[in-house]
């Protein structure tokens, strides 16, 4: 592996995966949260914001807010970010967005404003009310991903933590960046930055869940009970496919193929390759099939 892997955590990443996770509309039914979560949580914002988070997309604006993250590590809280955002001179920015690749607004005192309000009133009216044991949970994922680095080979740390995301070296790649997330799980956000990945990565865990048997062996269990599911993942003992070859295969939509590919990237029982953002290939991943069976067997023991 010719890049390093490195592990953080600060409670604004999980409040831009908090965002994230409402204004990536498609995805709600995808999500671990309540079906209902998005309404509920539309409920309790101001009819203004709701009507500005309705116009915004997951597109480049967006991943433009991700960069000043990352840029911003130290901004540990949402408001110390927001400050600093806040501060930033129209020049200072036109100057970070310039380093990159991707296209970034062409009126960035308008684009300014809007993120300013949007990041202050999501701050406001949503996260600064989310359970505060879930951010502790997700820094201590954080650590414990951190620890594993120093014992165990990159390679095994990075499968075990993303349940199944493989990052292939490209020219430029020197750092991938993972950073558990709680809101927008079992999917992960993955963006590229020049030489650094970030991959906001579903982290596992789940508030108010006293079952013995987690939530995502239940999601593997499930994933199996579906014909077309079995088909892809017996057409991946063969080897690598792409995704328009398991189209062809199944001779499904692309829209079936995908939700079931989706199901079966969320319960890790396949690899998906990715080079940058975008994901190539798919292989598959037989520790997700040799662990359950052991799981559920002590599930019906007790």
């Amino acid at each position: 592996m010719s890049y390093c892997i490195e592990v953080g955590f600060t409670p604004v990443f999980e409040f831009m995966a908090s965002l994230h996770t409402y204004i990536c509309r498609k995805s709600h039914k995808k999500i671990d949260l309540s079906p209902s979560w998005a309404q509920e949580t539309e409920e309790k914002l101001s009819s203004e914001l709701v009507d500005v988070l309705k116009d915004m997309k997951v597109d480049d604006d967006w991943k433009w807010m991700y960069l000043l993250v990352c840029l911003r590590t130290e901004a540990e809280q949402p408001e110390s970010f927001i400050d600093w955002f806040r501060q930033l001179a129209e020049e200072e920015l036109e100057n970070i967005f310039a380093r990159y690749s991707f296209p970034y607004p062409d009126d960035l005192s308008a684009y300014r404003s809007k993120m300013l309000y949007v990041l202050t009133e999501w701050n406001r009216q949503y996260f600064r009310l989310v359970d505060q044991s879930v951010l502790q949970d997700l820094q201590q994922e954080a650590q414990h991903r951190s620890n594993q680095l120093n014992f165990f080979p990159q390679e095994e740390v990075l499968d075990d933590a993303t349940n199944g995301l493989m990052f292939r070296p490209i020219n430029g790649l020197e750092r991938v960046l993972l950073v558990p997330q709680f809101h927008f799980q079992p999917l992960n956000v993955i963006l590229s930055f020049g030489d650094t990945i970030v991959c906001h990565y579903a982290s596992r865990i789940y508030t108010g869940d006293q079952e013995y048997i987690p939530t995502h062996h239940l999601r593997v269990i499930r994933s199996l009970g579906e014909k077309n599911r079995l088909k892809i993942l017996r057409y991946l003992t063969q080897g690598p496919r792409s995704f328009i070859e398991i189209v062809r295969h199944l001779k499904l939509s692309k829209g079936i193929t995908h939700d079931h590919l989706s199901k079966l990237r969320g319960a890790g029982l396949v690899y998906a390759h990715f080079e940058g953002e975008s994901l190539v290939e798919y292989t598959l991943r037989p520790r997700a099939l040799e662990q359950i069976l052991p799981n559920v067997l002590k599930y019906l023991e007790q």
